[in-house]
């Protein structure tokens, strides 16, 4: 009789967790949940939290399972989505194949190291000052064979998939690989004709970048610079001097121009010693092949337009006229 109950009971109890195991807890009825498992954490503790966050119904059905796959010792850390409807054994799958949820980041055109470390801060990825102290790391930047300062210019914008817990230094050398990818040997050609190497090519095309707003201006913009280049004049570019103050303002006082800085292109002549942001495709192609044109002077016409001219009295003359428009 007593045999007789006890079994009763403990299919009862099979039963039980076997229901659980098959069927969604109420935390995912009408919605994914996304939970992080840290690293080291054991099968007991992964089974709670997963249990306090809903997404199963019994810890230790969830236990027993895994126990019973083998796969107790094989769970991988991360942070999961795990989707509506999803059961235990569906949880237990995603924690099995290590499918971490993936979080989408858009490196802009025209963005600095800055940009990016805020970004990834912003979005619960990497803290800041990590992102900045990896892309300053001389033995990182020497592993990447890059002779500069630090990897600002070397990171190709685009669209990146990263996971959380990602390690700076993985997403950056993923996006100077990006970078690479783009520098092809016709590009290292043209670059060298004109007697670039590839960092003076990413810092020309930086400025570029930052100049141009429609890309049908950028081989008329890297027109100006080549040609004040090959005139020993200053490149005068705003975004330079905004690079070296560490702001990104609409209008630079005289005060601003007369900063002592050597990515001060007002006040240097040639190229500053390194990129001021991420070029795109368009922007390396500029650079390398310039519009045939004697322009030396540009000015903005309105947020996205710039007129060109020639010669001093023609740009004077168009710098007071588009002023005077803006004004009214």
């Amino acid at each position: 009789m007593v045999l007789g109950v006890a079994a009763a009971l403990l299919l009862l109890f099979l039963g039980l967790q076997a229901w659980w195991v098959s069927t969604a807890a109420p935390g995912l009825a009408h919605g994914a949940r996304v939970v992080e498992i840290p690293p080291q954490m054991g099968l007991l503790a992964m089974a709670r939290r997963l249990g306090e966050a809903r997404v199963i119904r019994s810890p230790l059905g969830f236990t027993l399972l895994s126990v019973v796959r083998g796969s107790a010792r094989a769970l991988k850390a991360g942070e999961y989505e795990f989707p509506q409807g999803a059961t235990t054994l569906d949880v237990l799958s995603l924690l099995e194949g290590g499918r971490v949820l993936q979080h989408t980041v858009l490196l802009r055109e025209g963005a600095t190291l800055d940009d990016l470390a805020r970004l990834l801060e912003a979005e619960r990825l990497a803290a800041a000052r990590d992102v900045l102290r990896a892309a300053h790391d001389r033995v990182f930047l020497r592993r990447l064979e890059i002779d500069a300062d630090s990897v600002e210019g070397y990171l190709f914008p685009d669209t990146y998939q990263v996971v959380k817990g990602m390690a700076a230094e993985e997403l950056l050398a993923r996006m100077v690989a990006r970078m690479r990818e783009q520098i092809t040997p016709q590009l290292r050609e043209q670059a060298r004709a004109r007697e670039l190497g590839v960092h003076q090519l990413l810092t020309l095309a930086s400025i570029i970048e930052k100049e141009a707003v429609e890309r049908n201006e950028m081989p008329l913009i890297s027109a100006v610079f080549w040609n004040r280049l090959k005139r020993d004049m200053p490149l005068q570019a705003d975004p330079t001097v905004q690079y070296a103050l560490g702001k990104n303002v609409r209008a630079l006082s005289r005060e601003d121009l007369q900063v002592d800085s050597p990515f001060n292109t007002y006040r240097r002549v040639g190229l500053p010693p390194g990129p001021i942001a991420s070029p795109g495709r368009a922007a390396l192609e500029a650079a390398v092949n310039p519009a045939r044109v004697d322009y030396l002077y540009f000015v903005s016409v309105d947020d996205r337009r710039h007129h060109f001219s020639s010669s001093l009295a023609d740009h004077n003359t168009a710098v007071a006229r588009y002023r005077l428009a803006k004004s009214r």
